[in-house]
């Protein structure tokens, strides 16, 4: 199934829906669910009834009447892992070229750097602000002081159930389901901060900056996590092209380590980190105002998002 949270015009509340086999449709669930995670709470006996509801009901709403939201508004945690090298080994590059301007001082610094051992040893990732989301087709307000904007294409998962010290062979029982996600960067104001060790902080912590969707698709229907083209466009013209196969750090292992000694909550979205080619940092293109960004994933739809500049 692809799950959505929507708003039906004039109404100032989410109803959380399916999406019509068909793709132009959403059956109302809100009778059953009064969010989307209270749908994942539910566990299986909760998707059992999404599904018979689904299959039992008309389309309540056409897709093009209603408005998307992020399939979960207030992720109960985001947490972000850097799971690709080659997008690792291209920022290193990329900001090692870039001598003048905003990101000068720390191409010195990483002029000669190299992907660090713990990299390779365990996955390395930050929490986000999971108080900043929006969905498809929501305007992303460029943040204010910041020159140099960023988009970032990333595979999300959404975990289904709560656990701690969870073993790798049962992980991927662990996840409800997969969604797009476009962590937004200012990297300007991000490459500032980090140079004090930190990090990062108002390069990715302002709000709009966690672009969620358009939908979340049960586990059920991705038949293979690593078999996924992962695409960006920027206003029509693609930007780059990976894929979820190049996953160094893979779900299982990456479930495993974050639950050590720490309980992962079912309605957490946990992101790949940057594919490959899935940024402009990576390309040396930056964002303008009014960009169209685009993020396309095998399976997952197109989440689609204007950058506006107030």
């Amino acid at each position: 199934m692809k799950l959505v949270t929507y708003r039906q015009a004039g109404e100032a509340r989410d109803r959380v829906g399916v999406l019509s086999a068909s793709g132009d449709a959403v059956s109302d669930l809100s009778v059953h669910f009064a969010s989307m995670l209270n749908l994942i709470d539910g566990g299986e006996s909760a998707l059992r009834v999404a599904r018979e509801t689904a299959d039992a009901a008309r389309p309540s709403s056409a897709l093009a009447e209603v408005t998307l939201r992020a399939p979960i508004p207030e992720p109960r945690q985001i947490r972000d892992v850097m799971s690709f090298e080659r997008h690792f080994r291209q920022s290193i590059d990329a900001i090692a070229r870039m001598r003048v301007g905003p990101l000068a001082p720390l191409a010195r610094v990483l002029g000669v750097a190299r992907i660090p051992r713990v990299w390779f040893e365990q996955p390395i990732y930050y929490k986000c602000n999971r108080f900043s989301v929006v969905g498809p087709e929501a305007d992303i307000v460029w943040p204010e002081g910041a020159k140099l904007m960023d988009y970032e294409c990333e595979l999300g998962i959404v975990i289904g159930k709560t656990g701690k010290n969870i073993p790798r062979d049962r992980a991927m029982d662990h996840v409800f389901g997969y969604t797009i996600y476009n962590d937004m960067t200012a990297r300007d104001v991000q490459f500032r901060e980090m140079r004090g060790h930190l990090g990062p902080a108002k390069g990715k912590d302002f709000d709009t900056g966690n672009v969620i969707g358009p939908w979340l698709v049960t586990r059920d229907e991705v038949q293979n996590p690593y078999d996924l083209a992962m695409i960006s466009r920027v206003n029509g013209v693609e930007q780059g092209r990976g894929t979820s196969a190049d996953m160094f750090h893979r779900w299982d292992a990456i479930i495993e380590f974050l639950s050590r000694n720490e309980t992962l909550h079912a309605g957490e979205l946990i992101g790949s980190g940057t594919v490959g080619n899935g940024c402009g940092l990576e390309l040396g293109r930056f964002l303008e105002p009014g960009a169209l960004v685009e993020l396309e994933i095998t399976g997952l739809g197109t989440l689609r998002n204007r950058l506006v500049k107030p």
